[in-house]
């Protein structure tokens, strides 16, 4: 039986005190890569933050792993939760191994200095996010693909069996895109990592995605398979398009290849 590892229900969130969403009902499963789409200002964004405890809801009850989120401490969901927002940026002046390192701190005492089990942990993440070789060296001088890694190097640093990432290949080109995305599919096969991210672009959202949710005026409407959800209707409802689609030679996903 599939496993909710992630849930909300009635949820309401406000943003600079306008309602984004009303009374919604979600659930996320365990070991599955769900990607979140929807046009600009739907919601998507708003419902990352409010999963991660980055916003706090109006009300309604979140759950991780079956424990009411407000009954967790933030070190409690810091250890089975990570959030990586869009955008993410770093002092100057710090190294790949220094930022990384942060994702340590839930599981450190005050004052308390790194463990020989966290730098195993880290050299482990550097190595398996493919940035050994640059760890010591400064993080604003790294192109935009790295520095993402970097970001994704410090959620998994925090050992948690799962990460939400806000639009994580934004400003990046395509090539680095498709590391980004295929870095995060490799770890959700070889590590049991469910990974929950909102996506712009539709292809790489079918391509990527095990579950797909469409989101609009702060609302689900549409839940399914990418080839269930990435429709013509469903496309031109969410985003007011007249979408033309074919499909994936390689693995059969929906692909958009026209719309006007």
């Amino acid at each position: 039986m599939a496993k909710k590892v992630l849930s909300a229900s009635g949820l309401k969130l406000s943003y600079q005190q306008k309602s984004i969403i009303e009374n919604l009902d979600i659930a996320f499963i365990e070991k599955k890569i769900t990607v979140i789409i929807g046009p600009n200002g739907c919601g998507k964004s708003t419902l990352l933050k409010g999963l991660g405890r980055i916003l706090a809801h109006d009300s309604g009850e979140i759950f991780l792993n079956q424990r009411n989120l407000a009954e967790l401490s933030t070190k409690e969901i810091a250890q089975q939760l990570a959030f990586l927002p869009q955008g993410a940026t770093s002092p100057e002046d710090v190294t790949v191994h220094d930022v990384v390192s942060i994702g340590r701190y839930p599981y450190q005492g005050i004052l308390q200095k790194k463990t020989n089990q966290d730098e195993q942990i880290i050299d482990e993440v550097l190595r398996e996010t493919g940035l050994l070789a640059l760890a010591d060296e400064n993080v604003q001088y790294l192109s935009g693909g790295q520095k993402q890694r970097v970001w994704i190097a410090m959620a998994l640093a925090q050992k948690t069996p799962i990460i939400l990432l806000d639009e994580p290949t934004t400003y990046l080109d395509l090539g680095h895109q498709l590391e980004i995305l295929n870095l995060l599919k490799r770890l959700n096969k070889e590590k049991d990592l469910t990974v929950i991210m909102v996506l712009h672009d539709l292809n790489l959202a079918a391509r990527f995605s095990d579950w797909m949710i469409g989101m609009k005026n702060g609302a689900i409407c549409y839940q399914g398979t990418a080839r269930e959800v990435m429709t013509e209707l469903v496309l031109k409802d969410l985003f007011n398009i007249n979408a033309y689609l074919g499909v994936d030679p390689v693995d059969g996903s929906p692909i958009c290849l026209r719309f006007e």
